[in-house]
């Protein structure tokens, strides 16, 4: 492993000095790639805005930014007509069904929202509308503001997916994507204390290294979806970049765990 590890350092180096105070690293690829790897939260609080001048500069000096999807466009990303489902109850068991109603009553939601929509939009929509009781909003997001400033200093923006792609993942989900609800509920208390870490790193950051690990809050048929093949897809194509210096914003839960990011990047081959 020792000889294998010096080998692959003679073609990528990460920038282990320079500490942001936003979770981020700095990784050189071969072919002059240069990265500034940035953790992002996809909803925020007021006091992560503006953005630290320091990753406002790197914006600024970069030659484009890479998102995992540019959310700043108007669109249309679902057939509403294609997400009619059956009644809930009809399609879960009676534990899962009487979790879904205790967290729509604590969380003020209409159970009618939720009644006729595919499992994995309903996860979608529990852990959404728990952010946002714990005070995230959408439009203080770190790649939401990232993108609108890419805008302001006429950066291309490059996305990795893109809405559509996106989309198409959730579509595919194994029996319409109970399993992704079952985590969100089973993780539920983990999930909001992940958010309120990554909040914080956003607040009071000190460096990469010293984070302490997040709850895991994904199975493992969830987690291969949604971080491992994603994670392998956008090493690949990070390393087949022109030469140029980029800001990469991407979920921080992505940077962190098995299968992260900054891994495959380090050691692919």
């Amino acid at each position: 492993m020792t000889g294998i590890f010096q080998k692959l350092k003679k073609w990528i180096k990460i920038n282990q000095t320079t500490h942001y105070p936003y979770p981020a690293v700095d990784i050189t690829l071969p072919n002059n790639i240069s990265l500034h790897l940035v953790g992002s939260i996809h909803m925020g609080v007021p006091t992560m805005s503006p953005l630290s001048n320091v990753l406002i500069n790197e914006i600024k000096n970069a030659d484009a930014i890479i998102v995992e999807a540019d959310i700043s466009t108007e669109s249309q990303p679902f057939d509403q007509a294609s997400l009619f489902r059956d009644p809930l109850e009809t399609r879960l068991n009676e534990t899962l069904f009487s979790q879904i109603i205790q967290h729509c009553e604590d969380l003020s939601l209409s159970l009618y929202q939720l009644e006729n929509k595919p499992l994995w939009q309903i996860a979608l929509i529990l852990q959404s509308t728990q952010a946002m009781q714990l005070g995230l909003q959408p439009q203080y997001g770190i790649d939401y503001q990232v993108i609108q400033y890419a805008n302001e200093y006429k950066r291309n923006i490059i996305e990795l997916e893109g809405i559509g792609e996106q989309v198409a993942l959730l579509l595919n989900f194994p029996h319409d994507g109970q399993q992704l609800l079952e985590d969100t509920l089973k993780n539920w208390h983990d999930n909001a204390r992940t958010l309120q870490i990554m909040i914080n790193w956003w607040l009071n950051y000190n460096s990469l290294e010293k984070q302490p690990p997040l709850p895991n809050t994904f199975s493992k048929a969830v987690f291969d979806i949604l971080m491992e093949s994603r994670n392998q897809k956008w090493a690949s194509l990070l390393s087949k970049l022109p030469a140029g210096r980029y800001v990469v914003t991407v979920g921080a839960l992505h940077l962190f765990g098995e299968e992260n990011l900054i891994d495959l990047l380090t050691y692919q081959s």
